[in-house]
């Protein structure tokens, strides 16, 4: 059985900093992507990054460039979002994602291409 856990979530002022953690098992296969998405109530989950496990490639939201890092520990099964100079914006729980694939693609940010979810970690981020 798959799953993904999140971890790391909390409440920040801004300008501050977060590590969020998935841990993955279960996979079979290396072949698979992890995203990170988020979602701010009343508004749909969106794409943050995501990390291709077979060849390290990484995508960012324009929204996130220069602030997250998204990075990939294969020893733990361990995707990590770095998050630097969070603002009131970046509030919102914090999913991760995989799904089948060797990259990440262009339409990464596809909610419904996914197949497995974590349970999400809220972030908050006070002004």
């Amino acid at each position: 059985e798959v799953r993904l856990v999140e971890s790391g979530g909390g409440l920040v002022q801004a300008g501050g900093s977060l590590r969020l953690s998935c841990a993955a098992s279960g996979f079979t296969h290396d072949d698979y992507a992890i995203s990170w998405f988020r979602q701010a109530p009343g508004k749909e989950r969106e794409g943050v990054s995501c990390i291709s496990r077979t060849n390290g490639n990484t995508v960012y939201a324009d929204s996130v460039k220069g602030r997250f890092t998204i990075s990939n520990e294969n020893a733990k099964n361990t995707v990590y979002l770095q998050m630097n100079s969070l603002n009131p914006e970046d509030t919102a729980v914090y999913y991760c994602a995989a799904r089948r694939g060797q990259s990440c693609g262009s339409r990464w940010y596809g909610v419904g291409k996914y197949d497995y979810w974590g349970q999400g970690t809220q972030v908050t981020v006070s002004s």
